[in-house]
């Protein structure tokens, strides 16, 4: 086992340390602008346009299952809420850009605390799939997640079947670690998962399609 799940650290608290302060995008999200999206927080006007998004059969074919209705779309937004507001996740609404339509999104999740490690995840609605807009916001995201967050190191999983997200990630410059077997149950069937990695460092390199954020 190479990390134990006990925190030796907490067994010590520094005495009178003041608390730190909360980073500002635990307020609310930024709105980020590309050259094709913009990326902003989800808000509960948007259920009605990810519902007719995300829920086709050709989108959520390889993702977990989305909300059934619109009323499940308005109750995932204040989730996503409240998570952000507790440090442990964001999400990102994605809109053409000169649209405030929502037409996909963008998850990052913590995996360890201070999102030293996180999980990202995403899906556009498919006739915007070829138009650039994935690697637009992809962009901004990592962005996002590297500079203002902190991560250091961020995964996505995607199944062996899905070779449009498998050639999304390669362009980015993720690298392919490994295959987890059978590690996602979609439509009572196990799917073999490709691990994708990307470090803090690989923009430093030069190993990643970085892109040039714009914050409001």
């Amino acid at each position: 086992m190479e990390k134990m799940p006990y925190p030796p650290q907490l067994d010590s608290v520094p005495p009178t340390a003041p608390a730190p302060a909360l980073p500002d995008w635990r307020s609310g999200l930024p709105s980020l602008t590309g050259a094709l999206v913009t990326l902003r927080e989800l808000r509960s006007s948007d259920a009605s346009s990810l519902f007719s998004a995300l829920t086709g059969v050709e989108v959520s074919r390889f993702i977990s299952p989305p909300p059934y209705s619109v009323d499940g779309f308005e109750k995932f937004i204040a989730w996503t809420h409240r998570q952000r507001e507790a440090g442990q996740y964001i999400c990102f609404a994605v809109m053409p850009k000169g649209s405030d339509n929502a037409i996909g999104l963008f998850q990052v999740r913590s995996l360890e605390p201070a999102f030293g490690t996180a999980e990202w995840g995403f899906a556009i609605a498919n006739e915007f799939w070829g138009t650039g807009m994935f690697l637009d916001g992809a962009r901004l995201v990592l962005d996002f997640a590297f500079d203002v967050i902190g991560v250091h190191r961020m995964e996505a999983r995607s199944t062996l079947k899905n070779s449009r997200g498998n050639g999304a990630l390669r362009k980015l410059g993720a690298v392919q670690e490994g295959v987890l077997r059978g590690s996602f149950l979609r439509n009572g069937e196990y799917l073999d998962q490709s691990l994708w990695t990307i470090m803090s460092d690989d923009r430093l390199e030069g190993k990643v399609a970085w892109g040039v954020r714009a914050v409001h």
